[in-house]
């Protein structure tokens, strides 16, 4: 093996972990893909011979690239367009277990609720979270990433902590119990049970959709509006099939013709429904890996 062939076998090692990162800095698969390319074009164009923890490099460099792409995008989502919001990627796995090639994306069980939260970060607080709070990196290798100080890196982490505990609610860590209420609320929201549906949400709960250029977005806050669309989309949704959306129980629908038309994702806590995140953007569903549900 010649010392680029090493190179590139290092490189596979830390690829599923170096993909998590992406994703969770990015909120989309394709984009996290290209990430991870630029990393290895990097590595291949580097001098590593002094580096000791390669995992460690790697990571600050797909950090890199990733501020560098949000940076890019120009515009933050913390106000969607029209009063939409914007769903990242789910990755999206059998119901029954986690597919070993979605393990390292869903190892902490990051739920769409907080990649939602994250998209309204600015990118230096994005990548000061993730890398930090997410995957244990000090702040000391952040702060050059960052172009600041690790004190300043530490605030940005900081206050990026503050918005995600606040709209993110963490979710019951026992699958089976997430799937009981998330098989529950269906049941109810098909046999048109507005109370029945009410019972299964927090006061609180917030739902969001996102439909792209096609459908539009739309959220519902409260226990109430959010039962009541439930109820209008159980009538217009076809079949569906139980699924794990970042490692947490969900639902993907699909028209008669087995066309995915949605794909939502629940965070439950203390045996109520806190948030929901729905993807119905037919483009991005289109290039969703469903592959998964089919085994």
């Amino acid at each position: 093996m010649d010392a680029h062939d090493f190179l590139a076998a290092r490189f596979e090692d830390h690829r599923s972990h170096l993909r998590a990162v992406a994703h969770r800095m990015l909120g989309s698969l394709s984009e996290a893909d290209d990430a991870v390319q630029e990393t290895w074009l990097r590595l291949s164009r580097s001098d590593t011979s002094g580096v000791e923890n390669l995992g460690g490099w790697l990571t600050t460099v797909v950090g890199r690239v990733c501020l560098d792409m949000l940076r890019s995008r120009g515009v933050r989502r913390e106000e969607p367009l029209d009063g939409g919001v914007h769903v990242p990627d789910p990755v999206v796995s059998a119901a029954d277990g986690v597919d070993p090639e979605h393990e390292a994306l869903l190892a902490d069980s990051v739920g769409l609720a907080l990649l939602v939260v994250l998209e309204t970060l600015s990118p230096p607080e994005r990548l000061a979270f993730v890398l930090h709070d997410l995957f244990a990196v000090p702040f000391d290798e952040i702060a050059p990433v960052v172009g600041r100080t690790p004190a300043a890196a530490r605030q940005l982490a900081s206050r990026a902590r503050r918005r995600v505990q606040g709209g993110a609610p963490a979710t019951d860590p026992d699958r089976d119990r997430q799937r009981a209420v998330v098989e529950a609320f269906l049941a109810a929201a098909r046999g048109g049970d507005l109370q029945g549906l009410l019972a299964l949400l927090d006061p609180d709960v917030v739902a969001r959709s996102d439909g792209g250029p096609t459908l539009g977005g739309s959220v519902r806050h409260g226990a109430r509006a959010v039962a009541e669309g439930a109820l209008l989309y159980a009538r217009l949704a076809g079949a569906g099939r139980p699924a794990l959306v970042n490692g947490a129980a969900g639902f993907v629908a699909f028209s008669p013709e087995g066309r995915p038309t949605s794909v939502m994702a629940f965070t439950v806590r203390d045996g109520r429904i806190v948030a929901m995140d729905a993807l119905n953007d037919p483009e991005r569903l289109a290039r969703l890996d469903l592959s998964a549900l089919d085994a």
